[in-house]
């Protein structure tokens, strides 16, 4: 599927004929300094790799980064881009399994999220719990900033 191209998936039976399988990516999103800030005040985490662009200068990545946090947090902004769900009373957030931040998210770089659907499990009639690997890429970079499974819970 082309990024941004948002796939739909009608009920559990839709889910169901997806698990497994990769549903595609969103379009790319700049992350800048003021969306950085941003999550800084709204967390109360200012550390200086992620705020102050002049000592990051001469930090571990020659410039300032996005927190972990942030880049995960971007998922429910990006997903729709890739999927949209039809069918369902509510979907609600129930957790992540693993997550990793396995490389940084410098600032000015270009993000997107690849979305896999690895797991449909239903908890009882009209009720699953859906476990997708968010894949959150660097253009341009060789590892993946975060990879996390995401689990949501929906009801038809």
């Amino acid at each position: 599927m082309m990024p941004g191209m948002a796939e739909t998936i009608t009920g559990i039976a839709g889910l169901k004929e997806r698990e497994g399988q990769h549903l595609g990516y969103s379009d790319w999103l700049e992350i800048t300094q003021e969306r950085i800030n941003q999550f800084a005040e709204a967390t109360g985490d200012f550390q200086w790799i992620h705020v102050d662009p002049e000592r990051a200068k001469d930090g571990p990545f020659g410039t300032t980064i996005a927190h972990g946090y942030l880049t995960l947090s971007i998922g429910p902004m990006l997903a729709p881009q890739v999927l949209q769900m039809e069918g369902f009373r509510m979907g609600v957030n129930y957790g992540c399994g693993k997550v990793r931040f396995p490389s940084p998210v410098p600032v000015g770089s270009n993000l997107r999220l690849g979305v896999e659907l690895k797991s449909v499990e239903e908890l009882a009639p009209g009720q699953a719990q859906v476990t997708y690997v968010y894949t959150f890429e660097v253009e341009g970079a060789p590892k993946p900033s975060c990879v996390a499974e995401v689990i949501v819970r929906f009801y038809e």
